[in-house]
């Protein structure tokens, strides 16, 4: 069970492991906390822009959620359906309905509820900081944790990082595709990474192959055609996507195998 907060960030950061999986037989499940509605409406246009109108970017983002969970095949999405909080300091945080507003046993018992009924062996959601610090994110971190905790499910719990190795590489090449969308990610700190990028590779617990699924990777993002933010993966190419993106990692937090680490299988010591 892949725990995220918006469409698209399931391609993103667990769209190998995902389709990985599902390759091997195992139950996919999805969960995605949130409508979308603060992403990109046609064109580009943001939140409060004319011609942004929240309920048709929810609208047709669930549309791409489900076509990326079919190329992905993943097994069984649900859908959490709290509004979209936006990105840190956006008004839309405080917003009546909104992920970030809701407190954390309400939607944990719902996310509890799905637990028991999928029983998972893995769960995957995000680090205390939601990997760059986006409300949502955090939100998800907290939500999982607490419905792991209530559920009682005997799971392995991991959160999806990168090596900051990787995102070096990574941000060289957003710098030559997409100048503008690499500034906007590094937060201003011209070509130093902010500090909360990623981990040391030696703090990395999980490292799983998914190249022979970076096709399948790279068209679930493509699914999410209407947001900006993924056009320098796709402008890159599907070769050099596939050389970028052909491992994901993550940090093992709760674990009940023993299984040795560093470990490159989420099920290891499962099977």
């Amino acid at each position: 069970m892949a725990v995220h907060a918006h469409p698209d960030d399931e391609a993103t950061g667990t769209g190998g492991v995902l389709a990985r999986y599902a390759s091997e037989g195992i139950r996919t499940v999805l969960v995605t906390c949130t409508d979308g509605r603060c992403g990109d409406g046609p064109g580009g246009v943001k939140p409060g822009e004319p011609g942004h109108e929240p309920a048709a970017v929810a609208d047709a983002r669930r549309l791409e959620l489900e076509e990326s969970c079919r190329l992905l095949q993943v097994s069984d999405l649900e859908l959490l359906d709290y509004a979209d909080s936006g990105m840190v300091g956006w008004s839309t945080n405080d917003a009546p309905g909104s992920f970030w507003t809701t407190p954390v046993a309400e939607a944990a018992a719902r996310l509890s509820g799905l637990m028991l009924h999928y029983r998972p062996d893995v769960v995957v959601t995000y680090d205390e900081n939601g990997f760059y610090g986006h409300p949502d994110h955090i939100q998800a971190h907290r939500v999982t944790m607490a419905a792991v905790a209530e559920s009682g499910i005997r799971a392995k719990v991991y959160w999806t990082t990168a090596p900051r190795s990787g995102l070096e590489e990574m941000f060289r090449i957003f710098r030559e595709f997409e100048p503008e969308l690499a500034e906007a990610a590094a937060e201003g700190q011209g070509d130093e990474l902010p500090d909360d990028f990623g981990l040391p590779d030696d703090q990395i617990s999980t490292w799983v192959d998914t190249a022979p699924f970076a096709r399948q990777k790279y068209e679930a993002l493509a699914a999410h055609a209407s947001q900006t933010e993924n056009i320098a993966f796709l402008r890159m190419g599907l070769e050099r996507f596939s050389q970028l993106m052909s491992t994901e990692t993550f940090v093992r937090v709760q674990d009940h195998t023993d299984s040795p680490l560093p470990e490159d299988d989420l099920f290891a010591g499962l099977r």
